[in-house]
């Protein structure tokens, strides 16, 4: 591996360091939108595993959110497990959920796919709602953890680790199969990738980081319910903040987070409908205009109307 390649790697430990030290310095507000941010951040890190680099536009990573928020919390108040155990079985229990159904449903293409992962989401609210362990329609209420600077160093940890993955994926050989696999399936099949067993990796690797972020979420949160995590709103924001960012790159979807989460809570503070409104507005602009992502507008350093209007030609539909 070339040293340049190296470059960005001890960029990102920089950034951490100091992230790492900003509990110190920021106002207990400025924390709680770090802990946000770095759980929105986690999300599309994930989404960007099995969609960006495999191809495969999920609409049920808040399955796994939920799944790993559950787990968590009944672990937590019915079990009476630490936080430290409880976490990692929510991630550990979320990407089991998605090997059994990804296995399946990861034969399906396209629209088939998404409206598959879809259902899985709505399926498992509707499961939750009528489970009594999980509280059912009431909700879970967990013990409460007054410091928030645990919530911020593990949701820091997990991030690292999703970039991290996300990096090795790009630059292994199981990440050329996923890309592969996005190009062309039956082509990459045709070489000799195990294009079931990639994507079923992917997949599941997707689903424990998502799960890891809700199980986090849930204890720092204090109370969950069905409606709160497995909103299609959330997979809706990791989906947004992955493409806008540029999906199949390592920074695209970290980047996204950071100027979308940072410009709806500006918005929200005004007035809560505008920061939906402001979602709608960039999904559209961003299938019109950039389809591959601030990522790519900022690597080729093009900042003029005519890399739009390229777009705007090269991919309409």
């Amino acid at each position: 591996m070339s040293t340049k390649r190296w470059v960005p790697l001890l960029a990102g430990l920089g950034i951490v360091l100091v992230l790492a030290a900003g509990p110190k310095v920021v106002s207990p507000f400025i924390l709680q939108f770090l802990i946000n941010l770095f759980m929105m951040a986690i999300l599309a890190e994930s989404w960007n595993l099995i969609a960006g680099f495999t191809g495969y536009a999920s609409f049920g990573n808040a399955a796994f959110f939920g799944i790993g928020a559950y787990t968590t919390g009944v672990l937590l108040t019915r079990a009476g497990w630490p936080f430290a155990l409880a976490l990692p079985a929510g991630g550990i229990l979320a990407m089991l959920f998605g090997v059994a159904v990804g296995m399946p449903v990861l034969r399906l293409k396209g629209q088939y796919f998404a409206i598959a992962t879809l259902g899985i989401g709505e399926t498992m609210r509707e499961v939750v709602y009528n489970v009594e362990i999980t509280g059912a329609g009431t909700g879970l209420v967990m013990p409460i953890l007054r410091s928030p600077l645990t919530f911020f160093y593990v949701m820091l940890g997990i991030l690292v680790a999703v970039t991290l993955v996300n990096w090795w994926v790009s630059e292994s050989r199981f990440g050329y199969g996923l890309i592969a696999i996005r190009e062309d399936e039956d082509a990459a099949a045709a070489m000799g990738i195990n294009t079931p067993y990639y994507k079923t990796i992917a997949f599941a690797l997707s689903a424990a980081f998502a799960g890891l972020a809700g199980g986090v979420y849930a204890y720092w949160i204090t109370f969950i319910d069905p409606d709160a995590v497995f909103r299609m709103t959330t997979t809706i924001q990791m989906i947004i903040m992955a493409v806008f960012g540029g999906s199949g790159t390592v920074l695209g979807p970290l980047l996204g987070a950071l100027v979308l989460s940072s410009v709806s809570e500006m918005l929200a503070t005004q007035l809560a409908t505008l920061a939906d409104l402001f979602y709608g507005v960039i999904i559209v602009l961003v299938v019109l205009f950039m389809p591959k992502g601030l990522s790519d507008l900022i690597r080729q350093r093009v900042f003029s109307l005519k890399y739009f209007a390229r777009n705007l030609r090269e991919y309409r539909i």
